[in-house]
């Protein structure tokens, strides 16, 4: 059985023209949506459900913990030993809140003054096309984390 593919560029329904001008909320997946409750939910339990909505959080504290979720969640532990969830699910959990604390005007934003990064980015990006083509005769090997187990 085939299933026909919907034109979603061209529909009738007064309704669907309507839809299709507010956020497009099932674009964002449902796994991700999974995930970060699950790190919600371990929240809830430590500390109570929407506790930040009344006692605000500092910007700095969420930006460190997504840090810290995303760089033990690159450097291959995919679980938090601490409680058993993934590192990414407690990460998007993280964004969320920060995004969720400016909503309800409870973020307290402490970030850094200015240091001129995006300045630097774009001085420093045609060094990596000058590297590449650099050192285009070389073949060297790309470790990865497969390279950590043993045979």
């Amino acid at each position: 059985m085939t299933e026909k593919r919907v034109n979603v560029s061209k529909d009738s329904n007064p309704k669907t023209s309507a839809g299709d001008t507010k956020v497009p909320l099932h674009l964002f997946p449902s796994t991700a949506i999974a995930a970060g409750a699950l790190a919600f939910h371990e929240g809830q339990v430590k500390y109570g459900r929407n506790n930040w909505r009344v006692a605000g959080v500092r910007y700095s504290v969420y930006q460190a913990a997504v840090l810290r979720h995303l760089m033990s969640a690159w450097e291959g532990e995919t679980i938090d030993p601490t409680c058993g969830i993934p590192h990414l699910a407690k990460a998007i959990a993280c964004l969320a809140i920060l995004i969720d604390a400016q909503a309800a005007g409870k973020l307290t934003d402490d970030r850094c003054v200015a240091g001129g990064y995006e300045e630097l980015v774009a001085e420093l990006t045609p060094e990596v096309v000058r590297l590449t083509e650099q050192y285009k005769d070389k073949e060297p090997y790309h470790y990865t984390i497969q390279d950590n187990k043993k045979d």
